[in-house]
């Protein structure tokens, strides 16, 4: 069982090691992932080989966003017409059969996630044929035991479509706020009023959703301190179960809406590390747990649950509690992680569909892990989710002699361990309460592919 252990900041530690890194939600990273010679052969094999005994999880892909919110980086469509939604629901309606074919339509799901863009761009009578083709296609648990969520722009909330979504089984919902600031919302294209948002968290609960979501930013143009205490402070009275601050990376060259932000009106480093600290110990004094990186839960909330017992999982979709599944990808960009495969579906959406249309698969990237990626996968996950490693355990689950495999990291990890970050011992490593901030960097001496003269990912803190 996780002991906890409440954050310590220490600036020092941080200037020195908050370099670029992965914020691992698979191991391999993406940058790892290489061109699919045969899509439909790829596929094949990765679910020939699979634990046909493995529940799934479901993502669906929903690309399409009525505006554009200028600091997003995801796969999206920008458009008001809502025409444009339909043909591509045609062929993920397809994607969806043939996957079903292929897998087995007694499998149950676990796990269901709804993402995008924004998914409740799309009407209520497609979300309703969406769902009804998921529930044709495979075992949908219809106990509301499962975790079935779904990510909403409160913009786009018509009145009694949240009641359809959770008679349609939805029971977790996530909300993107970023900052109930009107200046940081009108400089970054999401004006979202805080009336709104509270009035759908007070009508998910009413509705018996039993868990919400809450997505922070900072580092957002015009955020200080005292500007994003304010927004902790209003989401916070809304109580939440779970919250994720995120870190804002600009990077305009990758992101052709973040070129319409004005470099200088963003937060200068000192002035993030001081919002991200002020974040941290507001959130633990108003009782949430640090579950890793930038996510908090309530004390009862499943994550902290999972976390307590040594059972939280990692994935494409962050922290999880669904370890025992197989992910299931669907629609344009979506990555499926089936047994020892990562397989991705093109980013483009005329691709996507001329492909499932002609072949019946739209993979275009794909990995699959060799035994050092596994054995590494593990120790990974276990550290960012655990924060400590028992060198005897982790020796028998995956049939190593954990210090002579790992001796060049362990020496590699000695000067961490001098500086505070971690504990080493002869039975195993704990992080430290001043480590847990850097859990990405201590990871990454265990990634076989990290080369430190690269900049392909976002700044840790």
């Amino acid at each position: 069982m996780l002991q906890q252990t409440n954050i310590q900041w220490d600036t020092d530690l941080i200037r020195r090691y908050d370099l670029a890194g992965p914020r691992y939600t698979s191991y391999p990273t993406a940058l790892q992932f290489t061109d699919t010679p045969d899509s439909v052969k790829t596929l094949s094999k990765a679910i020939s080989e699979r634990d046909s005994r493995k529940p799934l999880s479901l993502y669906i892909h929903i690309p399409f966003c009525a505006h554009v919110c200028y600091y997003c980086g995801c796969n999206k469509v920008v458009t008001k017409d809502r025409s444009r939604a339909e043909p591509y629901l045609q062929t993920l309606l397809k994607e969806i059969k043939l996957r079903s074919a292929e897998l087995g339509s007694d499998v149950q799901v676990d796990q269901l996630h709804w993402g995008g863009g924004t998914p409740t761009f799309i009407d209520d009578e497609q979300t309703a044929r969406l769902m009804q083709a998921l529930k044709e296609a495979f075992k949908l648990r219809d106990d509301d035991q499962g975790d079935y969520a779904i990510e909403i722009d409160p913009r786009e909330m018509t009145p009694g479509r949240l009641k359809l979504l959770r008679e349609l089984g939805f029971n977790r919902i996530s909300i993107g706020v970023q900052d109930v600031n009107e200046a940081v919302q009108i400089k970054v294209n999401r004006v979202q009023s805080l009336e709104m948002t509270t009035d759908l968290l007070k009508e998910a609960r009413e509705l018996g959703f039993r868990s919400i979501n809450v997505d922070l930013i900072y580092g957002l143009p015009l955020q200080t301190e005292e500007s994003f205490a304010e927004t902790l402070d209003r989401i916070l009275e809304l109580r939440p179960d779970r919250l994720s601050v995120f870190n804002y990376a600009h990077l305009p060259e990758r992101f052709k809406p973040q070129r319409r932000i004005n470099a200088d009106e963003l937060p200068d480093a000192l002035t993030k590390l001081a919002i991200h600290h002020q974040s941290i110990e507001k959130l633990t004094a108003a009782g949430y747990r640090n579950i890793g990186m930038d996510h908090f839960a309530l004390p009862d909330d499943t994550l902290t649950q999972h976390q307590d017992d040594g059972t939280l999982h990692r994935n494409f979709q962050g922290y999880t509690t669904h370890s025992q599944c197989d992910l299931i990808g669907l629609g344009v960009s979506s990555i499926s992680q089936i047994g020892d495969y990562y397989l991705q579906n093109s980013p483009n959406i005329e691709r996507y569909t001329q492909d499932i249309e002609s072949q019946g698969s739209a993979l275009t990237k794909e990995y699959c892990l060799n035994e050092d990626d596994k054995i590494r996968r593990a120790v990974i996950t276990r550290l960012i989710c655990d924060f400590q490693l028992d060198f005897a355990d982790q020796s028998k689950a995956l049939n190593i002699d954990f210090k002579k495999y790992f001796a060049n990291e362990l020496k590699l990890l000695e000067p961490m361990a001098q500086d505070g970050l971690i504990h080493l011992s002869e039975d195993g490593m704990d992080v430290t309460a001043a480590g847990r901030l850097l859990i990405r960097r201590i990871c990454m001496t265990f990634d076989a592919y990290i080369d430190h003269s690269e900049q392909r990912f976002s700044k840790i803190i």
